[in-house]
């Protein structure tokens, strides 16, 4: 499979036309340079140096002083003052942390960490589903192209024919200038679907990436109807199990625990302890301290409190989010049984129906045996049934995409 411009390049023989890529092509070159998503993975990495900082120690503390120099009596300062009057002290101090502070800030960045890559992963969910709306987007707009391409085709033809009965008395003036002026609404109907598809490969290739492909490039799967067979309760299974901000937020109740935890132990008092040399007349000695605070008003209990809230807020918040899942697979799949009857309709009869219907009416209205308004009245209705059922099949594609984006997963169960 083609992820990228470069792969076009070595894996695709030269051709006079654009390069022409499949929806997997485009959802892999999306995921590779869609800069917005490269921006959101930044968190994770971001995050993980985070980790680097809530696993280090406290750094020691070095110290040292001196006194009684002489300095205002500079008279006085010899190397025997220096050794029997004056003092120096160095000492080394460090914090002594409780509680595992430091393996319980390890955790709780990495718990983050985690709930950061679910975010990524349901940021990537998303961008799948806005890559296959426009892919799909750029697909109705050629299938309207060729419409219109070949109405155009069929009425000028019509036009030809009108125009020589018209030259040899066969129809009035009026009736050919009706069918003339007809033209313009096919030339329209061509002008708009050619603008649609620029602008719908424009807005797919910003989600591509501009690099990623060239700006000739053009969409090369098909455009068509295809079944799609599950079952409701396998989806919601699915997506329960599956859906990355679901376990996003499922994440959020172990982040949350893991910072009540943190904040147990920062609640711990941690003692410094101080060594300490001192050179004083004539003499060395070492000194030994340690200071701890006394808990009477500042035990953390606030942040305590807050942590312990936090973690009923992420419990309701993962309520929330499988109730969201279960909606949005419900709405997704009704939309695609609703959006596959109504192509289905088409699919019985209807096409063929209006079809026929125009091509009767033309063949007698070439013939003179149907009036000029039975042909344009047949003709309109034949354009519309086929430009509802293009629309009616985007609609059913983007169903199909909305249940993958609801369920979080490609391959429906």
């Amino acid at each position: 499979m083609c992820v990228a411009s470069v792969a076009f390049a070595q894996t695709t023989p030269p051709t006079s036309g654009p390069v022409k890529i499949t929806l997997d092509d485009a959802i892999q070159m999306a995921l590779q340079h869609n800069h917005n998503l490269l921006a959101q993975r930044t968190v994770v990495q971001q995050n993980q140096a985070e980790e680097i900082t809530a696993n280090l120690r406290p750094n020691p503390v070095l110290q040292g002083d001196a006194q009684f120099l002489p300095i205002f009596q500079p008279d006085k300062f010899s190397a025997d003052y220096i050794n029997t009057t004056a003092q120096f002290d160095v000492g080394l101090s460090y914090l002594f942390e409780r509680g595992r502070k430091r393996q319980h800030r390890l955790q709780a960045a990495r718990d983050v960490t985690e709930q950061s890559r679910f975010i990524v992963t349901d940021n990537e969910r998303s961008l799948i589903f806005l890559v296959a709306s426009q892919y799909i987007e750029v697909q109705v707009a050629e299938s309207t192209i060729d419409l219109a391409a070949q109405d155009l085709k069929s009425f000028q033809n019509t036009v030809d024919i009108s125009e020589s009965r018209y030259k040899a008395g066969d129809i009035s003036e009026v009736d050919f200038l009706k069918i003339k002026i007809q033209l313009l609404q096919f030339q329209t109907d061509m002008s708009q679907a050619q603008l649609a598809k620029v602008q719908a490969l424009a807005s797919l290739r910003q989600s591509l990436g501009h690099e990623s492909v060239p700006a000739d490039y053009d969409v090369a799967s098909a455009f068509d109807y295809a079944p799609v067979t599950m079952k409701l309760e396998d989806l919601q299974a699915k997506a329960l199990a599956d859906r990355p901000d679901l376990r996003a937020a499922r994440q959020g109740i172990t982040a949350a625990n893991s910072q009540y935890e943190l904040q147990k132990a920062i609640g711990k008092v941690d003692p410094t302890g101080t060594a300490l040399y001192s050179h004083v007349s004539n003499s060395s000695s070492a000194s030994f301290f340690a200071n701890v605070q006394i808990p009477i008003f500042n035990r953390n209990q606030g942040e305590i409190l807050r942590a312990k809230y936090a973690i009923t807020q992420a419990e309701e918040l993962s309520r929330a989010a499988s109730d969201q899942v279960m909606t949005d697979v419900m709405n997704a799949y009704e939309g695609v049984r609703t959006n596959d009857q109504i192509v289905t309709l088409y699919l019985s009869g209807y096409l063929k129906e209006a079809q026929d219907s125009r091509d009767i009416s033309e063949y007698a209205y070439k013939r003179g045996a149907a009036s000029l308004l039975d042909f344009l009245d047949a003709e309109r209705s034949y354009r519309a049934t086929e430009l509802a059922y293009r629309q009616a099949l985007a609609s059913y594609l983007t169903a199909v995409e909305q249940l993958r984006e609801a369920v979080g997963t490609r391959t429906l169960p």
